[in-house]
């Protein structure tokens, strides 16, 4: 009893103020009915622009995360969604869980609070979370599927108070996006090569070991990281490094030649980096051991191989970003992708070490000389295998898949908003290509939703 007193505590140290959260929507409710500036207006000012930021986290859906925040789609909402069902359709009367973890048996089956067995200051378990495998959780839109097909099984439904988040204060005070979507099925590797692509990469004539084997209706048989017709979608690594010294060289990754969004800025001479934590250990032949080599998405470019001048210039250290942030000399467009422990991924990290790392980097940009026309976006690169009850819009074979939270931080950002326009995160890419006016790197790109919707470029 002692020990759970003393974890109460140390969660209770975490906690924000809901009531300051709830004033700053309340405060925007009533802004609403002021009028807003037209479409053409408001891409006209994001010429006002001159510095974007996005910060990269990963495995977090917005209802394991963001359900509780006051005026989002969350939790509350989900009363009427489907239950989980088992694979022969019932409905679990409880909710299954991995034999060891610290969840009871007996949890009904609806979302529960995950740091009432499980503090927010330790990594839970992982969670699948592949391609084909969450578009069975989605299936079709239900949702009933998370606990069936995850290997962390009851886990799948758990949540945390939002009360408890570093950056639920921030999200409060600036733009939260509660119908954002990651633009690609699956884990981290694939959502970080379409976030910069808006492409799948290609791996023809892959060895027959890492592809998966479907039966006449789609259902994988034997898992793989291609697909029969030669794309990876699943964890792989790049030919160039780093990549993981146990690697199997002719399982590397070719590499690709396709546009990304950094040729489309380096052809408009935009200047823009991907800044990693752990990046020069890494190269060096020193990587810590929670770099993730597959979030790399850049080093599996032929030019950004080993050696080119285009790795030189523009892959780079958090270290650097820090540098740059506080000497005014951020690019245009900074990618920021934090090494492991910070980056909020179950099964490695936290989730308060990695919110806490975030606002060191807001507040090395909002405390520096290029904060007044910068605008931060902290987004997730998937669910990490976590349900939400909101069903994603449907597109293509590739996405997207399920919500998951972003925060839109800047001088211009609407202040105290909860933006419900339907987002994923390839709009990320498309505002960097109406700020300045780059062409789309494909259909998904040039469709995504806008997200000129969170801004107010009137404000002083």
């Amino acid at each position: 009893m002692h020990h759970r007193l003393h974890r109460l505590h140390r969660l209770h140290r975490f906690t924000v103020s809901m009531a300051a959260i709830t004033s700053a929507l309340l405060i925007v409710a009533c802004a609403k009915d002021s009028p807003a500036p037209t479409t053409a207006a408001v891409a006209a000012d994001v010429t006002k622009v001159n510095h974007v930021v996005v910060i990269y986290l990963e495995n977090r859906g917005f209802d394991n995360t963001y359900g509780e925040f006051p005026g989002a789609e969350g939790l509350a909402a989900s009363t009427a969604a489907p239950k989980q069902i088992s694979a022969t359709g019932a409905v679990y009367a409880t909710l299954p869980q991995v034999n060891g973890q610290p969840y009871p048996t007996t949890l009904p089956n609806t979302p529960f609070d995950i740091a009432l067995y499980n503090p927010p200051t330790i990594p839970t378990r992982d969670l699948v979370h592949r391609y084909y495998q969450e578009q069975v959780q989605i299936d079709g839109g239900k949702m009933d599927k998370f606990v069936q097909v995850s290997d962390a099984q009851g886990l799948a439904m758990g949540y945390y108070h939002t009360s408890i988040l570093p950056l639920a204060a921030e999200a409060a005070k600036y733009t939260l996006c509660d119908h954002f979507f990651h633009s690609a099925f699956g884990g981290s590797f694939l959502n970080h090569q379409f976030f910069i692509a808006a492409a799948v990469p290609t791996f023809p004539n892959a060895p027959a070991s890492v592809v998966a084997v479907l039966d006449g209706s789609g259902n994988v048989v034997t898992d793989g990281f291609v697909t029969p017709d030669g794309y990876a979608v699943n964890t792989s690594y790049t030919v160039n490094t780093p990549h993981p010294a146990s690697a199997v060289t002719a399982q590397l990754v070719p590499n690709q030649t396709n546009p990304t969004i950094g040729d489309r800025l380096n052809d408009a001479n935009v200047n823009w980096a991907w800044y990693s934590g752990g990046w020069n250990a890494a190269v060096a032949g020193n990587p810590d051991p929670l770099f993730q080599y597959h979030h790399q998405p850049f080093a599996y470019y032929a030019k950004y191989a080993d050696g080119t001048p285009g790795r030189a210039a523009h892959l780079k250290d958090e270290t650097d970003f820090l540098a740059a942030a506080a000497a005014g000399t951020l690019p245009a467009v900074s990618f920021v992708k934090p090494l492991g422990a910070n980056n909020e991924h179950p099964g490695y990290a936290d989730v308060m070490t990695g919110e806490n790392h975030t606002l060191q980097l807001i507040n090395a940009v909002r405390n520096g000389p290029n904060w007044n026309d910068s605008v931060i976006i902290i987004t997730y690169d998937e669910n990490g295998g976590f349900w939400d009850h909101v069903a994603p819009p449907v597109k293509d074979k590739w996405g997207p898949g399920s919500r998951v939270p972003t925060i839109i931080i800047s001088p211009f950002a609407k202040k105290g908003f909860v933006n419900q326009t339907s987002l994923e995160t390839l709009s990320i890419i498309k505002f960097i290509e109406t700020r300045w006016k780059l062409p789309a790197l494909g259909t998904r790109d040039a469709g995504a939703g806008d997200l000129l919707s969170a801004f107010d470029f009137t404000q002083k």
